[in-house]
């Protein structure tokens, strides 16, 4: 079986995101790219697929009216939706890419998307999580 977690590896590098943290026992890595809004994403090799978590913000009371433009903001996402965690409080961004068949260019847009949910929809998250 191939290595993925030094492909991975070797994409983060061609595509310029900083390695904060990596274990290649567990196939995690902890990226950061300030200048795209990305901080902290976690990249988990788990074969057959590779999952992208960025955590966006905590919802502090249930709001039906968050949960329902979170929802129909996932309509515009190109890579990649919004999800809540296991507690339904944290609101994370979150794809997952088959690892057979990926190259640089999808491993990519999964990372452009992010980055531009972020940018387009920042001031809405920034409310979001003031609620």
């Amino acid at each position: 079986m191939k290595d993925y977690f030094n492909v991975i590896k070797g994409y983060l590098t061609e595509l310029e995101l900083e390695i904060k943290y990596e274990n290649s026992a567990d196939s995690i890595f902890i990226v950061s790219s300030e200048q795209e809004g990305v901080v902290n994403l976690i990249i988990c090799v788990a074969y057959p697929i590779v999952i992208f978590e960025q955590f966006l913000f905590e919802i502090k009371t249930d709001s039906p009216l968050v949960y329902k433009a979170l929802l129909q903001k996932n309509r515009d996402i190109i890579h990649g939706a919004f999800v809540l965690d296991h507690t339904g409080q944290k609101v994370i961004f979150r794809d997952s890419l088959q690892l057979e068949n990926l190259d640089l260019n999808e491993f990519g847009a999964t990372l452009n998307s992010l980055s531009l949910l972020l940018s387009e929809y920042s001031e809405q998250i920034i409310n979001f999580s003031k609620r």
